[in-house]
């Protein structure tokens, strides 16, 4: 017999749309890749060449839980935060960091908020440990502090999860003002509060704002990043931050899943930092993304109904649309298949299975060409079955 936890179980809808991938000639616009033709091969390259002549036996030997030393001490080093390599540990990708958040935190009935819409593999993590996960509202600006309170007034969450910069799936990255009042809240209320940041990095302008772990004060804090989205997500190197004796937790954790993150991809992550020009591919990236963002918007502009409305990220790798009432986005899904393009209906971000009408855009992972051809598309299906 399966655990009682496994009955509710589905598959994560993006993962089933990208199958269809394989379909030739199709343009998609599902999956929150990064561009593959920018991955810095050659840069890698170089980095696994020196990491076997410098680091050959090490790197292929099995390695301590938190991660190697070099690389937790750089990743310590470029954050804006009094810490040492004792406050971090090395995930396989920030998935592995939500399924050991879950693990540590989540009973069966556990109240975890979050945004609505948000990312759905944290709402898979938390519901897997039976979460009862309660969607406080969002607009533009990310969660309204005003409905957290009133939520907080009936009922007393063990975590809230916030994606802050360029939220995944709306784009959408709360201001300043914002952020202060949400630690406010944090510290009156005592939860846990959970900062996903994998695309901080990805800013194409206005000023980069300080993450909420560099100003919270609290320890109940627990900050999240990667390297998927900046060097390339086939190493699956990502980090956890957090007081020190939640790493010390952590660790345990991670020693029943998985004994220690790949030590030759940290090995090459690290070189990489190091002797690889990260900055310089993080700037090519922001100009790249940022076309194809305003690419995106031009065609949206030029092909959908005018009774759409969208948002304009700026940085990330989404745009949110949403529709007027009446429009099934699975339904427009499975028409835009037939006519090789894909996208992800935006119900599936909603934890109370609301937002029919709306649907997550990527721009990263497809060409100007692409882009122009695949939204033109689209507008034909949403023009064609307008309610």
């Amino acid at each position: 017999m399966y655990a009682e936890r496994i009955a509710g179980l589905r598959s994560s809808a993006i993962r089933d749309i990208l199958k269809l991938m394989s379909r030739p000639g199709i343009i998609s616009f599902a999956g929150g890749l990064p561009a593959p033709e920018l991955f810095p091969i050659k840069e890698i390259g170089d980095a696994v060449v020196k990491v076997l002549s410098r680091h050959g036996s090490s790197a292929l030997q099995y390695s301590i839980t938190e991660g190697i030393i070099p690389l937790r001490e750089k990743i310590i080093k470029k954050l804006d935060k009094n810490l040492d390599i004792e406050n971090i540990i090395i995930t396989q990708g920030s998935q592995q960091g939500l399924d050991l958040i879950s693990k540590l935190y989540i009973d069966k009935g556990t109240v975890v908020f979050t945004e609505t819409p948000s990312y759905l593999g944290a709402l898979q993590a938390f519901q897997l440990f039976q979460a009862n996960v309660i969607a406080i509202p969002s607009d533009e600006k990310g969660i309204q502090t005003d409905e957290l309170e009133k939520k907080l007034k009936t009922n007393k969450p063990g975590l809230l999860y916030l994606m802050p910069n360029f939220q995944n799936p709306t784009g959408a990255s709360i201001p300043m003002d914002r952020r202060h009042r949400l630690l406010e809240i944090a510290g009156k209320h005592d939860f846990m509060l959970i900062e996903d940041d994998p695309y901080g990095e990805l800013i194409f302008e206005g000023e980069k704002l300080p993450s909420l772990f560099s100003l919270a004060q609290s320890k109940n804090f627990i900050y999240m990043s990667s390297f998927s989205k900046t060097i390339a997500p086939g190493f699956r190197v990502a980090y956890v931050i957090a007081d020190k004796e939640i790493i010390k937790k952590f660790a345990i954790v991670k020693q029943g899943t998985d004994l220690h993150t790949n030590t030759f991809g940290q090995y090459i992550v690290n070189e990489y930092l190091e002797n690889g020009n990260y900055q310089e591919h993080i700037s090519l990236l922001k100009r790249t993304y940022k076309e194809r963002r305003d690419c995106m918007l031009s065609a949206m502009e030029k092909y959908f109904p005018k009774s759409a409305k969208w948002n304009k990220p700026a940085g990330g790798m989404f745009i949110w649309a949403i529709l007027p009432e009446g429009y099934d986005a699975r339904e427009i899904l499975m028409r835009c298949i037939e006519k090789n393009v894909a996208f992800v209906p935006g119900q599936e971000f909603f934890p109370d299975g609301s937002g029919k009408n709306t649907m997550r855009l990527n721009f990263s992972n497809a060409t100007a060409e692409n882009i122009e051809e695949g939204i033109r598309r689209i507008g034909e299906v949403l023009i064609k079955i307008s309610p």
